[in-house]
C-alpha cells in the first residue's frame, strides 16, 4: 500500500497534468471536474505507471527561457523557409541526412535535443542511437543549412542550450571538458 501511495505521490506533475486536461476537456471548472480529474489521475497513475526516469536534471531559468526564446525565433524562421520552398519556382531544394554525435547521450537531453530539432519545420530526426547518442537528422533544404557541417554545428548549439537549462553541474562540466571549453552556469 505504501509503495503505491509513493508512487502517486512521486508522479504529481502526472497527476496535475491529468486532472487539468480533464477539466479543460469538461470546459468547466467546477469542484466535481476538478475531484473527478484528480480521482481519474490517481486511477491513471496507479495502473499504468510510469517508470522512474534515471537522469539528474535541475532547472536554470535564466538559460531555459534562451532555449524558448531561440526555438521560437527558429520555430518562425524554418516556417517561412519551408514555406518559400513550398511555393517558390524552381528545382526542389537538396535535402539529406546528417547524423551527429551529441555529447551526452543521456535519455533526458538526447529526447529533448531530438524533440526540439524534430518540431522545427525542415528536420526530421528519423533515428537516435541511444547509447551511443547519434541523430540521424533528414534536413529539407542542406544548402540553406549550411551544409552537413551547419547542420551539425545547430544541433550541437542547440544541445548546449538543452544542457545548460538542464543538466546538473557534473554532466555540463564533463560536456565542456569533452569540448576543451569553459563549464557555463
Amino acid at each position: 500500500m505504501r509503495a503505491r501511495a509513493g508512487r502517486v505521490a512521486a508522479q504529481w506533475p502526472a497527476l496535475a497534468g491529468l486532472t487539468v486536461v480533464w477539466v479543460l476537456l469538461w470546459g468547466d471548472l467546477s469542484w466535481a471536474n476538478v475531484l473527478g480529474g484528480l480521482a481519474l489521475g490517481v486511477l491513471v497513475v496507479v495502473a499504468l505507471p510510469l517508470p522512474p526516469i534515471p537522469s539528474r536534471w535541475t532547472i536554470r531559468p535564466g538559460p531555459a527561457l534562451g532555449l524558448l526564446g531561440r526555438f521560437v525565433v527558429d520555430l518562425v524562421v524554418a516556417s517561412f523557409n519551408v514555406a518559400w520552398i513550398a511555393i517558390r519556382p524552381g528545382p526542389a531544394p537538396q535535402a539529406a541526412v546528417v547524423q551527429v554525435r551529441l555529447r551526452n547521450p543521456e535519455d533526458v537531453f538526447l529526447t529533448t535535443t531530438a524533440v526540439l530539432s524534430t518540431l522545427v519545420p525542415g528536420t526530421l530526426v528519423v533515428e537516435t542511437e541511444r547509447d551511443t547518442g547519434l541523430l540521424s537528422v533528414h534536413v529539407l533544404d542542406i544548402d540553406s543549412s549550411g551544409g552537413p557541417d551547419g547542420v551539425r554545428d545547430y544541433l550541437l548549439d542547440l544541445e548546449d542550450r538543452v544542457l545548460r537549462s538542464f543538466a546538473p553541474r557534473d554532466v555540463l562540466d564533463r560536456c565542456r571538458a569533452q569540448d576543451g571549453t569553459e563549464a557555463h552556469p
